[in-house]
């Protein structure tokens, strides 16, 4: 067979986004809606009776329990995540992508044959490594074989994608709701093996990330997959700059790879770049979006006293406001670039986000539970064209090359790790607070304004390689931003030659490491 279905430049990368990335990331969203759809379904109260709050006899501890089972699927995602940090450069993007779609299909049978707690707990907790291990990686993966020009658009697509699958989660747990027994639960857990499969199936015959093949000494192999990606001849110029650029970043960096490097600066400013990796993907738990993810539903029929059918409906169609910002943000964020994006989207974040607080706390006011329901939407629009897919392409784009898989991974188990706390809290808070809960998340979203502001540079049309130039040339967490603006960014034409391609970072190999701040 012909390699990679005999397809390159922009063609490949349509078919890498619709035969991977979609299905992934479909399966992504879709495990984090469908257990919320199915939370308040009758025949799932009786099947797990221990989640059962409305009808427990101590609905704190109901709460609680609930929380916990809503959580397991954080921490399947944290471990999945955090276990890229060393399979990403040992098996190869490819190989982790593998290895997550398995796991999801070893989940999911689990959950749609589950007749106990244990077996729901435990399924969640696979399905939520092989989440992991997929968000981990198809965004870094993507990032990594997309045109500089393309990249952020590719990349961004998350967000569309996202909240498709939360979408069709929520709305296939909706019109299975009208039948009053356990298919109504069991047949949507059981859907994303077909999501899966596809996963496992095509990424088999696309193409590995050039700079991996790189980090592994396959030059010539990351040469050859490099032209077909950019649709070039092998032997053009173009093509053997880029990967000189690449063995050159990798050479400053150095061959080995530890953990103890993502708290040391060097000459690629490395501590710098994990925490504003971090820095994004913390940002993204606490715009609020994991409350209204895993518990639309919910939210709608137990806070703001919605019918149930009206409320399952609601969630539904709510998830379909993500595929529109998602298209905003793909044809957006190239032109606009990532910084201006995500400031909007913390800002609307943060009003939309009070308002809901403020509306959904006057209980019996039906006109004010119509507006938190609308400004429900609303905050959903606000943060899919900022923070649904922005963070973890800026985790993936800043890192340096041998530590991209490390930094990206670290970042998103952080996120992980706070998604775990906030499903943990959030029945509890509910329970004692209502729509109030809402203000926390309102504050942290108008605080990330400056943050982004002064400490983001942007890396909207450049390649991962001038990146690495940027960070060279800093001096401290608030250089960054204005190197970046001074910085313009190269065209093809105006690649410079290999041995004047990090010359600003060689510089730095003469003087002190600077510090962190």
């Amino acid at each position: 067979m012909t390699r990679f279905f005999g397809l390159r430049g922009a063609r490949l990368n349509v078919v890498t986004i619709i035969a991977v990335l979609m299905p992934g990331i479909l399966s992504v969203g879709y495990n984090a809606a469908s257990l919320g759809g199915v939370l308040s379904l009758g025949s799932f109260e009786r099947q797990f009776r221990e989640i059962d709050v409305p009808d427990a006899p101590n609905r704190n501890l109901a709460s609680t329990i609930q929380g916990t089972v809503v959580a397991v699927y954080a921490i399947g995602g944290f471990i999945g995540t955090f276990g890229c940090i060393w399979l990403g450069d040992m098996l190869g993007r490819r190989g982790v992508i593998m290895s997550g779609a398995v796991v999801q299909v070893m989940g999911a049978v689990l959950n749609a044959s589950a007749y106990s707690l244990v077996q729901l707990i435990v399924s969640r907790l696979f399905i939520g490594i092989g989440t992991g291990a997929l968000l981990a990686t198809i965004p870094l993966w993507q990032s990594e074989i997309s045109p500089t020009s393309k990249r952020g658009a590719h990349v961004a697509t998350k967000g569309i994608f996202s909240g498709l699958g939360c979408a069709l989660a929520l709305f296939l747990d909706f019109g299975l709701s009208f039948k009053d027994e356990s298919m109504a639960w069991r047949l949507p857990a059981a859907f994303p093996i077909v999501l899966s499969v596809a996963v496992f199936t095509f990424i088999i015959f696309l193409p590995e990330s050039p700079r991996w093949l790189i980090l592994r000494g396959r030059i010539s192999e990351a040469q050859e997959t490099l032209a077909i990606l950019e649709d070039r001849a092998l032997d053009d110029r173009v093509i053997e700059t880029r990967i000189e650029e690449m063995q050159a970043s990798f050479n400053l960096a150095g061959s080995q790879k530890t953990l103890a490097q993502l708290f040391s600066m060097g000459p690629q400013r490395t501590s710098h770049r994990a925490f504003l990796a971090m820095t994004a993907m913390t940002f993204l738990q606490l715009t609020g979006a994991t409350v209204t993810t895993y518990y639309t539903t919910a939210i709608f029929e137990n806070n703001l006293q919605l019918d149930e059918t009206t409320s399952r409906l609601l969630a539904a169609v709510y998830q379909l406001i993500g595929p529109i910002g998602g298209v905003v943000c793909v044809l957006t964020i190239e032109g606009l670039g990532r910084r201006p994006l995500l400031m909007a989207s913390a800002t609307g974040n943060a009003i939309c986000l009070a308002l809901i607080a403020i509306l959904g706390s006057q209980t019996g006011n039906i006109m004010a539970a119509h507006g938190a329901v609308f400004f429900i939407f609303l905050f959903h629009f606000s943060y899919i064209i900022g923070f649904g897919g922005i963070p973890y392409l800026y985790a993936s784009e800043i890192a340096p090359t041998n530590l991209r898989a490390t930094i990206s991974s670290m970042s998103i188990s952080i996120s992980w790790a706070i998604s775990i706390l906030v499903a943990n809290v959030t029945p509890i808070a509910f329970n004692s607070m209502g729509q109030r809960y809402f203000l926390f998340f309102a504050v942290f979203n108008a605080a990330m304004v400056p943050a982004i502001f002064y400490l983001f540079p942007e890396t909207a049309g450049r390649s991962l390689e001038e990146i690495d130039e940027i960070f060279a040339m800093s001096k401290s967490l608030l250089d960054a931003v204005p190197t970046a603006k001074k910085l313009p960014p190269r065209q093809p034409h105006d690649l410079p030659p290999p041995e004047k391609v990090l010359v600003a970072d060689l510089k730095t190999l003469d003087s002190p490491l600077e510090s962190p701040v």
